[in-house]
């Protein structure tokens, strides 16, 4: 695994996704924060997603969401390892965002990148998905602090390109 700098971002499968199709937003976002010694990590539900999507979607989205797992590596981005406990963790909070109508009863993987993401106490999430971006901050924050996790904000890769430019 690579080394754990206090620097680090959580990839969502859309970023991923927009990779693997050359979007050239993408790739600016990824090389200007490794430039900047951020290191760039993968969520379990994200390569969870990806695949399922490698396997269940028609070309081209299943070829793109392969690509995006085949070359995650290339582009140093690192997968999250988390115990059967933190996986738990998460399965319990991504219930709790959704009873509390911060998110869809069907986007319970969102609650879980989120929550995998706070586990690995990384601070930012990066994700062009608007169930994420939608949440109220302060809410979101609440809620982690209830269940004794890290605080986790999700901002759009376009967004922190510009914030640094």
């Amino acid at each position: 695994m690579a080394a754990q700098g206090t620097k680090r971002l959580a990839l969502d499968s859309n970023v991923l996704i927009d990779l693997a199709a050359e979007e050239d937003y993408a790739h600016t976002f990824r090389e200007e924060f490794q430039q900047r010694g951020y290191s760039l990590w993968l969520p379990p539900t994200v390569a969870h997603e990806l695949l399922h999507a490698s396997e269940t979607k028609s070309d081209p989205d299943a070829a793109l969401a392969h690509s995006a797992l085949v070359r995650s590596l290339d582009w140093q981005i690192f997968p999250i390892a988390l115990s059967s406990l933190d996986v738990g963790i998460a399965n319990l909070f991504a219930r709790n965002l959704i009873h509390a109508g911060l998110l869809p009863a069907e986007e319970c993987n969102d609650g879980l990148i989120l929550a995998e993401s706070s586990l690995a106490a990384i601070p930012i999430l990066v994700s062009s998905d608007r169930h994420l971006l939608d949440i109220p901050e302060d809410g979101l924050l609440v809620r982690l602090n209830d269940a004794d996790l890290a605080p986790v904000r999700v901002a759009h890769p376009k967004g922190l390109l510009k914030a640094v430019r």
